[in-house]
C-alpha cells in the first residue's frame, strides 16, 4: 500500500508521496513514487503512483524513454500541447500497461496488475493542472470543489485535509497540513511508511520549487507529529464533558 497527496492551490501545487511498498511483513522495501519530467521555463510535470509496483514502473519507465525516443515525441510528456493531452497520454500507457501484463498472466490474474496515478503540472501560458488516472485510463480533473486528490491508504488522512484546506493558503502551510495527514496516516497503517518526498510548484516558475526528502529523524518532522499529538490531547481535553448525571439511563 502507499499514501499519494496532491494538491492544487491559488499558488501552485503541492504534492507529497511516502515510499513504503511490500509484500508480506518479511519483505518491506523503499521505492520512490513520485516522478517529475521538466523544461526549464517552458514546462514541469510530475506524477505519484499507487498499486503493483511492476506496473507504475513499466508506465514510467515508457514516460521516460519517449522522452529520449525522436520518434515517440507525439507521445511524450515533454511535447504535448497541453496538460489534457499529457493525461490522455499517461493515461493509455497506464492501460495499456496493465492489459499487457494481464494478458501475459492469464484471467485470473486480472485486477493483480492495477495502479492509479497523480498527475500535476504546468505548461507555460496555462494554468496549473491537476488529475487522478484510474486503472482503465479514463482520469478526472482537480477542480474548487476537489481541490486535491488522494491515493492509496487514504481514509485516514483525508478528514485533516477537507478540514485544513484553504486555496489561499502559503506553501509552508500547505506542507504542514500534508504532514498532519501524513503522520496520522503513519500512526495508523504500517503499510505506508517514511520517507516521504515533497514537491513544490510555485505558480509560473515551470520548474521545481522545492524538491526534498522528509526522514523519520527529520526535526522539523518529528517537532510537528509530536505537536500534532500534544494538540489533540490538548483539544478533547477541552471539550465538554458528556453529561452522564443528566442523562436518563434506558433498559
Amino acid at each position: 500500500m502507499t499514501y499519494c497527496v496532491g494538491m492544487l492551490m491559488d499558488a501552485g501545487l503541492v504534492l507529497m508521496s511516502d515510499t513504503r511498498t511490500n509484500s508480506g511483513v518479511d519483505n518491506i522495501s523503499t521505492f520512490r513514487k513520485m516522478n517529475h519530467w521538466e523544461v526549464p521555463g517552458e514546462r514541469i510535470v510530475a506524477l505519484m503512483s499507487s498499486g503493483n509496483l511492476a506496473t507504475t514502473q513499466a508506465v514510467v519507465s515508457k514516460l521516460e524513454e519517449r522522452t529520449k525516443a525522436p520518434s515517440e515525441r507525439h507521445n511524450c510528456v515533454l511535447e504535448a500541447p497541453t496538460m489534457f493531452q499529457i493525461a490522455s497520454i499517461v493515461g493509455k500507457a497506464l492501460r495499456e500497461t496493465i492489459a499487457e501484463r494481464d494478458q501475459s498472466n492469464g484471467l485470473q490474474a486480472s485486477g493483480t496488475f492495477s495502479a492509479t496515478l497523480i498527475l500535476a503540472g504546468q505548461i507555460k501560458g496555462m494554468e496549473p493542472r491537476l488529475f487522478l488516472i484510474y486503472p482503465e485510463g479514463n482520469f478526472i480533473e482537480a477542480t474548487p470543489d476537489t481541490p486535491f486528490f488522494q491515493i492509496g491508504e487514504t481514509k485516514y488522512g483525508r478528514p485533516i485535509l477537507i478540514r485544513g484546506y484553504d486555496p489561499a493558503m502559503s506553501f509552508e502551510d500547505a506542507i504542514k497540513l500534508l504532514m498532519v495527514s501524513f503522520d496520522s496516516t503513519l500512526k495508523a497503517n504500517l503499510s505506508v511508511g517514511m520517507p516521504l518526498d515533497l514537491l513544490v510548484i510555485e505558480r509560473d516558475r515551470l520548474e521545481p520549487t522545492l524538491e526534498t526528502r522528509i526522514t523519520a529523524t527529520d526535526p522539523w518532522y518529528r517537532v510537528i507529529s509530536a505537536s500534532w499529538s500534544d494538540s489533540l490531547r490538548a483539544a478533547l481535553d477541552g471539550l465538554p464533558d458528556f453529561p452522564m448525571q443528566t442523562r436518563q439511563s434506558k433498559a
